[in-house]
């Protein structure tokens, strides 16, 4: 682990929480990446709004910034990897993911995941509709899971956490987030063109802000 990144240690496995948005699970070479959102630009195109495509380029960079540093063996995309309804960009991103021959990549479907079924059968995704566990005590999912079975710990995405920071002078600042919640772990959306869900700490909870820099655990007030 390095000193920008907060490690979460359970039985089974150590969860990295990198300042890229990402989860990394380095004993089995495991990349955890959620909300994407591809493909949002064209969307927003055809529905009137002049969004520039490259947008996405960031989300490119970043991606392979990570495949080529890390070199994971299996990369899990926790849902809505693709924004909506098919379009150019899912071929973009898809002959992109395909230059990583050694990477087995894998989609949990989401909410935005509505690509015909036929699509994702022709795609560099092995496809789960629901949850996954890729080791044992790990269930990975799009959505947070509403009941969590003893001794699991659920990590997921859709939610897009981010925790307002306030500091002197009223001035305050949005930051993306990790929000654990017990033996629940929300990451926060990976695209670049996405929105952030302001949260809250509650009695036992924890909040990791992301800064281009570092993880930094929130304490509290």
């Amino acid at each position: 682990m390095n000193t920008h990144s907060v490690q979460l240690n359970y039985p089974n496995f150590s969860l990295e929480l990198l300042k890229e948005k990402v989860v990394w699970i380095a004993k089995e070479k495991i990349l955890l990446i959620a909300d994407l959102h591809f493909g949002k630009a064209a969307h927003f195109r055809k529905s009137g709004i002049p969004i520039p495509e490259p947008i996405h380029d960031q989300d490119l960079i970043l991606l392979r910034n990570l495949f080529e540093s890390l070199a994971p063996e299996e990369v899990y995309f926790l849902g809505d990897i693709f924004h909506s309804d098919i379009n150019e960009q899912w071929t973009v991103l898809n002959q992109f993911l395909k230059g990583f021959e050694k990477i087995q990549f894998h989609l949990v479907l989401g909410n935005h995941d509505i690509l015909p079924s036929t699509v994702y059968e022709n795609s560099c995704f092995e496809i789960h509709k629901e949850t996954v566990e890729p080791i044992a005590g790990l269930i990975l999912s799009h959505e947070p899971l509403d009941s969590i079975p003893e001794q699991r710990v659920n990590v997921c995405g859709h939610i897009h956490p981010g925790v307002l920071m306030r500091g002197k002078a009223k001035q305050s600042i949005k930051l993306p987030c990790f929000y654990l919640n017990h033996n629940q772990l929300i990451l926060p959306a990976f695209g670049v063109f996405t929105g952030l869900y302001t949260i809250s700490r509650k009695n036992g909870e924890r909040i990791f802000g992301v800064t281009p820099e570092r993880v930094i655990e929130l304490k509290s007030e």
